[in-house]
């Protein structure tokens, strides 16, 4: 292996173990109350597009199988959280929205990710590293994906 093939297989490990690391930290921390990360990220992802989203689009931003996704978003509509309803473009589509009850959970359960993420990144790195390891993620992902526009939310997660 040369040395650029080493050095960039030795910082996707890196990227890749640090997001594990933090993943396993805020998966155990005693934030979630009602949800688990998952239905989390799925109340996020709908939060970022108020017009709502396809279970396909859901889907792009997901960690999850489609049947997964689609399993989840299910549990969420039974629970009140997530609204499905027509596609005004595709009557055929439908498209997700949070409901009034999902809008307040989620905002609650962010806060509380939203601090606990905070409290993880600056115990680790200071401002002028958050904002390089911020462009630098964001060059990697406009480079390997570049779907559909991002969400640029300054609002916390």
């Amino acid at each position: 292996m040369n040395a650029e093939a080493r050095l960039a297989n030795e910082a996707w490990e890196a990227l890749f173990r640090a997001q594990v690391v933090l993943a396993r930290r805020f998966t155990d921390d005693d934030i979630w109350h009602e949800l688990t990360p998952n239905e989390y990220d799925v109340l996020y992802t709908l939060k970022k597009s108020p017009q709502g989203m396809s279970m396909t689009e859901i889907n792009r931003g997901i960690l999850l199988t489609q049947a997964g996704v689609s399993r989840l978003c299910n549990r969420l509509i039974q629970r009140g959280l997530v609204s499905r309803g027509c596609d005004p473009r595709d009557r055929r589509a439908s498209v997700l929205t949070l409901t009034e009850a999902g809008v307040e959970l989620q905002r609650a359960v962010g806060a509380r990710h939203a601090a606990a993420v905070t409290a993880a990144m600056t115990e680790a790195l200071a401002p002028d590293q958050l904002v390089q390891l911020r462009a630098l993620a964001q060059q990697i992902v406009d480079s390997a994906d570049p779907g559909p526009p991002r969400h640029d939310s300054q609002e916390p997660s």
